[in-house]
């Protein structure tokens, strides 16, 4: 019995260690084969996503000098974006096959985590599988669009976090498209927070400023003064930020939909021509059925019921009318026996258009107040669901039928229309020139720009929200064009993947503009910089703000003095750009609680 309690305690004691044993591993295999303590990280890509994640993690940790990356590529790239390959510092190696051996050259053996960033899911998913008999215990991150998938990750891969870069990036597109501000709510320590403009919050509610939009040309982010700040951060009192967001575009869509609803139904089943020969007829029969009416010297209604029966019919010869009488007669007769093929031709149109629309998607009534999503792909997919689920209408146009988003748009009820974006034909087919937004999110600039110059010649005002990765090819799109509002994917997602390598938790991603902010709680070491400093040293403009404070095991303080002294295990929420929130502390002489002399403007980034 004694032994059998022993070895219960025994086998709980291990269970119990497990865990620290697989950190303390994670923590020796950062050490170099020649002893330099770096930790070491293994990432695979070959888009502007493993671009963003690299420089992400460069400007975070690198300038410590505690970080050593090596970066897999293909041989050659496969994409005329920077995929991270000529990024100094870093080690490259090209390989077109994620195996045991690619993964044993890249010393995974000793590294601490590995980013599966290729767009292929399945890839990822072998990819992951072969580098788990290099290693069994390391720190994965994978990026994966199907969620079916993502779960048996999670499952075979219990140290793993499984992110998709289209759900993290699509909300900031959704939102540009309807006019909001940024689309981020989440809930922290106990409160809702989410973005939005200053004139539409009560003072009261607003927790910190996020950003200075009032340069055309560029967004100051966490300026100097939050009263520059014409977007915030607020708490939601009383009312859930997302689900009241929510219902106001709802309200807006369906409040656009009304007046051309009628019209739409009408046209729907007819081409122009067909509908100008039956609005033709009936005029000539409603002319001669009041000359009629006048002839028979009867009331109206009687004159309707006459020329009803006389058009469809052609019943009621009788002689005995008048030469007025019988002329109008004749001439009813032959108009209704033109109107019946004409009604024929009608259903006979709208039948094969229906047709003609849902094999090749070219053929679609006009509409008005809707969203045009050009690109099918991971985040026009995205976009498109996040939309129709606000109840916004969308037309989407692709140039393959078999685009990834085209089975969940027929699903969906969502036209497509199969194309170009970038010819004219193709936009008027989708019905650019009445809709209230176009978002172009397929992965070509070029392509973007021809459909997004195309729809503004239909629509000199047209709200047009571009995917463009190089930014300054995107500022100058803004200054010659007028078309500012453009957004990156991978840079908005590359933080939340870096987090996870490093084995950090982001609270949220703020898109502004084109800049994304980052909300994440950064734990107090005993002996770091932080340690012994008070809460006024805490952050500069342009670089991180304080949100909150708290002791080690007590509840967030909102509030905090900013002459408390913070101690080792203190839990410190803040707000700042990719790669700066961890380094809180300053470098400098003190300044004001999270504010500085002055603010700086972040410097536009790509928008991949």
């Amino acid at each position: 019995m004694t032994g059998c309690a022993g070895c219960d305690r025994l086998t709980t004691m291990r269970g119990m260690a497990e865990p620290l044993l697989d950190r303390a591993l994670r923590a020796s295999r950062r050490l170099r084969v020649n002893g330099e303590s770096r930790a070491h990280y293994v990432i695979c890509g070959q888009d502007p996503l493993a671009y963003w994640v690299v420089r992400t993690l460069l400007a975070g940790e690198t300038q410590a000098g505690r970080v050593r990356i090596t970066l897999i590529v293909p041989e050659r790239r496969r994409s005329p974006g920077p995929d991270g390959r000529d990024l100094p510092g870093i080690e490259v190696i090209r390989a077109d096959r994620l195996d045991e051996v690619t993964f044993r050259r890249a010393g995974l053996a000793e590294a601490a985590g590995l980013a599966l960033l290729h767009q292929d899911d399945v890839g990822n998913m072998h990819a992951a599988l072969c580098a788990q008999e290099v290693e069994s215990r390391l720190r994965l991150v994978v990026r994966m669009f199907n969620t079916g998938l993502a779960n048996g990750v999670r499952q075979i891969f219990p140290d793993s976090a499984v992110l998709s870069d289209a759900s993290m990036a699509a909300p900031a597109f959704v939102a540009a498209a309807l006019g909001e501000v940024a689309p981020t709510h989440f809930r922290h320590g106990g409160r809702t927070l989410y973005v939005a403009r200053r004139d539409d919050v009560r003072p009261s509610e607003i927790v910190c400023g996020v950003a200075d939009t009032g340069d055309a040309q560029q967004d100051l982010v966490l300026p100097a003064d939050d009263r520059d700040a014409d977007v915030v951060l607020a708490e939601a009192v009383g009312r859930p930020a997302g689900t009241e967001l929510a219902a106001r575009r709802l309200v807006r869509a369906r409040r656009r939909r009304r007046p051309v609803a009628v019209l739409r139904a009408v046209r729907s089943f007819a081409t122009r021509k067909i509908g100008i020969a039956v609005l033709v007829l009936l005029a000539m029969v409603a002319a001669l059925g009041g000359l009629y009416a006048n002839a028979a010297h009867v009331g109206w209604s009687d004159a309707l019921y006459l020329t009803l029966v006389t058009t469809l019919t052609g019943q009621d010869p009788d002689p005995a009318k008048s030469a007025a009488e019988q002329v109008m007669q004749v001439v009813l007769n032959l108009a209704g026996l033109a109107l019946i093929p004409l009604i024929t031709a009608v259903v006979v149109d709208g039948v094969v258009n229906a047709r003609l629309a849902l094999h090749t998607g070219r053929i679609l009534p006009e509409r008005s107040g809707h969203v045009v999503v050009v690109g099918l792909g991971n985040i026009g997919t995205r976009v498109m669901a996040q939309l129709n689920d606000f109840g916004v209408e969308v037309v989407a146009i692709d140039k393959s039928a078999d685009a990834r988003g085209a089975g969940l748009a027929r699903r969906l009820g969502v036209p497509l229309v199969v194309g170009d974006a970038a010819q004219e034909e193709t936009l008027r087919a989708a019905s650019v020139a009445t809709c209230q937004a176009l978002v172009v999110v397929s992965t070509d600039d070029g392509a973007n720009l021809r459909a997004a110059l195309n729809a503004r010649a239909l629509d000199d005002q047209l709200r047009v929200v571009l995917r463009l990765f190089d930014g300054d090819f995107a500022e100058r799109v803004q200054r010659a064009f007028g078309i500012g509002t453009s957004r990156s994917v991978s840079y908005l997602a590359a933080p939340s993947f870096a987090a996870a390598l490093l084995d950090r938790a982001v609270i949220a991603t703020i898109p502004v503009g084109r800049h994304a902010l980052l909300v994440t709680e950064v734990p107090v070491a005993a002996g770091s910089d932080l340690d012994g400093r008070t809460l006024a040293t805490v952050g500069r403009a342009g670089s991180v703000r304080l949100l909150a404070h708290a002791r080690a095991g007590q509840r967030l303080d909102w509030s905090p003095d900013p002459r408390m002294v913070i101690v080792a295990g203190d839990r410190l929420t803040v707000v700042g750009p990719p790669g700066r929130p961890e380094r809180v502390a300053p470098r400098g002489r003190a300044t004001g609680a999270g504010t500085a002399t002055s603010g700086a403007p972040v410097p536009r980034e790509a928008t991949e």
